[in-house]
């Protein structure tokens, strides 16, 4: 799994936290996912939705794709569809995904690097296996989630964030047994590269066997811990958690992991829209009303004809 690599040993070190007085968030539930086919027929496996919508406001959707090592002709993706509503957040750990839209902009997604789509308003996109992948075949292993818009944002109109493997904020654990990717969000003062219209933290984290992270978290976030390989344990309680499962954190103020083998977990956690939710399919709106205009739309090819612009790291961050 090389997504992004570094020495922990060189990074900026997560601060310790005091273990007999901090509010440890205890793990209300675990869910393991179920596998759905998606696209032309690669299949995912899907944590949520599965859980109550309140304890993950406010996304929606996480699909864990792989990891599978593709035979030549064997890989597959998701040819031209619409979404309105909400963000797709692509995160590529292993192998490439190519992205198109409608307005003819795209680019590639590898080994560690993110693409954040706004749908907003609506938008036209495809997202691929590489030709030469298509050939020759190869590992294929990357985590799609789905964050809702507020009410006021869903007609915004639609722009991209591509966030390469080097745009990442590293950081370490207390014991430099961890390896902290920050996506999104604010960790102990550390921010990471992606640009939220709907507050979150998203984290990508590699554990050493015996290694423990403890994390500083939000009070009023959601707070959610997916394993994408390996066995640990979560929460106050030190809930056990392996491969394909989903933890749901209850209230508290910081975070805590510990590794049984070598495991890698997603970490991911955001302040609730606390909104109605009406969705079908690729639209996610507040009303069945905006849902049927949104399938109007889309026959009617009224989505996807705005020019997307293409945001990086380096762009001043939303307001």
């Amino acid at each position: 799994m090389p997504a992004v690599t570094a020495d922990t040993l060189t990074l900026p070190r997560l601060p310790g936290l005091p273990q007999t007085t901090t509010a440890w968030r205890p793990v209300r539930e675990v869910v393991r996912a179920h596998r759905f086919l998606e696209g032309e027929g690669f299949q995912v496996r899907r944590p949520f939705p599965g859980v109550d919508l309140p304890d993950a406001d406010p996304f929606l959707l996480l699909d864990h794709m792989g990891a599978v090592e593709y035979g030549p002709g064997e890989a597959k993706g998701a040819p031209w569809h619409p979404h309105r509503g909400f963000e797709t957040v692509t995160y590529m750990i292993d192998g490439a995904l190519e992205h198109r839209d409608s307005a003819g902009g795209g680019g590639l997604i590898t080994d560690g690097g993110t693409q954040w789509m706004t749908a907003g308003a609506g938008v036209l996109h495809s997202e691929l296996p590489p030709q030469d992948v298509v050939a020759r075949g190869g590992l294929f292993h990357g985590v799609q989630l789905w964050v809702n818009l507020p009410r006021a944002a869903k007609w915004t109109p639609p722009r991209y964030q591509d966030i390469g493997p080097r745009d990442t904020t590293l950081l370490s654990s207390g014991d430099g047994g961890a390896l902290v990717r920050v996506i999104a969000g604010d960790v102990a003062g550390f921010r990471g590269p992606g640009a939220t219209r709907t507050p979150i933290t998203y984290l990508h984290a590699t554990l050493s066997p015996g290694a423990r992270l403890d994390l500083p978290w939000p009070e009023d976030f959601t707070a959610m811990a997916y394993a994408l390989n390996g066995r640990g344990s979560v929460g106050g309680g030190h809930r056990p958690l392996e491969e394909g499962q989903l933890a749901v954190f209850g209230r508290g103020e910081a975070l805590t992991a510990r590794a049984d083998t070598e495991w890698d977990v997603l970490l991911l956690g955001g302040l609730p829209l606390n909104e109605p939710v009406a969705r079908y399919g690729p639209f996610v709106m507040n009303t069945r009303a905006e849902i049927i205009q949104a399938i109007e739309d889309f026959q009617a090819g009224r989505l996807g004809r705005t020019q997307v612009p293409h945001l990086t790291p380096a762009d001043e961050e939303l307001s």
